[in-house]
Parts: structure tokens; C-alpha cells; sequence
């Protein structure tokens, strides 16, 4: 009679544990963006920071209905406390120098790295994309970005090698097409100046 209280005992503490671990359990709310145009991305980022959610993961391919198209998704914790409103910023070129330019331009107004791809879009064709994010309610950071573009893997590995020497963190590396430089190994690192 003991050891079937004991079962029952230990049976009755063991579900009352696994619903208070389960009460506890974190829950997400998720949005999917898919577009073709960048200009169309960029204003469905941000509308989605205004609804709460922040940056998950960025992804340029073929999808089975959309056809070539830019898939973002953002996420936010319910029933958390909602974090700063972010903005953010989509670049996009077909010229890997034209978006060390942009990125810089990002960097100093304090836009940080976010995620890369490549995709090929309805009007620009194959681009290099780059996603920004920003907290205006943050201490603003400059940033110093650097792109590093090459279609030898062999240069690559000694272009970073020197620009980690000079301090830059390597944040992500794609391999893709675009349409003035061919098939390109592109890596964006990072420095903060402040």
C-alpha cells in the first residue's frame, strides 16, 4: 500500500512539474515576407519592425509558386516585453563596389549587419543583397564595412586573412552569381569604430 502511494506521490509531483515547465515555455509569433522587387522588401521589413518583429533569416532563390524571389522571416517572442523599434534597410546591386559604397553609407549612419544573399529579382536580375538593421533608441555605433569579391577562393582566404590582421570580424560568405562580376565568392566583415 506505501510504494502505491509512493507511485502516486511521485506521479502526481511529476506531471504537476512537467505543466509548470511547460506554462514556461517560450512561444514565437513568426512573419514570412517573399517578394521579387527589393523596393517591396524593404517596406515590408519595416512594417513588420512597426508590428514588433525583428530580423530571423534571409534566403534569394526560386520558390514553387512566387518564382525568384527574396524570402525574409522575422520573428517576436509573445507576450515579451516588445525590444526597441528597429528600422531597416535592404541594399541590393548588381556591382559588388557599388555596395561597398552603400554598405559604408549604412555603417555611418549606424545600420549594423543583419544577412546576405544572392538573388535574382524582376527588374535588377541577379543582385547582391544586403539586409541593415538599426535601433534609433540605441546609442548610435559607426561602422566600418568591408566587401571582399572574388571569383578564387584562394584570394579570398588571403584577403581575409589581411583584413582580420586590420581588426575586421568576418560576419558571412555567399557564393552566387551576379551580373558583372560572374560566379563570386562575396564576404562582408565588420569593425566598429567606436
Amino acid at each position: 500500500m506505501r510504494l502505491t502511494y509512493l507511485k502516486y506521490v511521485v506521479l502526481t509531483l511529476g506531471c504537476t512539474l512537467g505543466a509548470l515547465c511547460a506554462a514556461d515555455v517560450a512561444k514565437y509569433d513568426y512573419r514570412l515576407l517573399a517578394t521579387s522587387k527589393t523596393s517591396t522588401m524593404e517596406k515590408e521589413l519595416n512594417e513588420a519592425a512597426d508590428a514588433g518583429f525583428t530580423f530571423s533569416s534571409v534566403m534569394g532563390g526560386e520558390t514553387g509558386i512566387g518564382g525568384k524571389e527574396v524570402v525574409v522571416v522575422m520573428a517576436k517572442k509573445t507576450g515579451a516585453e516588445a525590444p526597441g523599434m528597429k528600422k531597416y534597410k535592404l541594399l541590393a546591386t548588381s556591382r559588388t563596389s557599388t555596395m561597398q559604397k552603400e554598405l559604408q553609407q549604412a555603417g555611418d549612419e549606424g545600420y549594423d549587419y543583419c544577412g546576405q544573399t544572392v538573388f535574382q529579382s524582376t527588374f535588377g536580375g541577379k543582385e547582391v543583397s544586403v539586409i541593415l538593421e538599426s535601433n534609433p533608441s540605441a546609442p548610435k555605433r559607426r561602422i566600418e564595412f568591408k566587401l571582399l569579391a572574388t571569383s578564387r577562393t584562394s584570394t579570398m582566404e588571403k584577403e581575409l586573412k589581411e583584413a582580420g590582421d586590420a581588426g575586421f570580424e568576418f560576419l558571412d560568405v555567399m557564393v552566387g552569381s551576379t551580373a558583372m562580376g560572374g560566379k563570386e565568392v562575396v564576404s562582408i566583415l565588420r569593425r566598429y569604430l567606436d
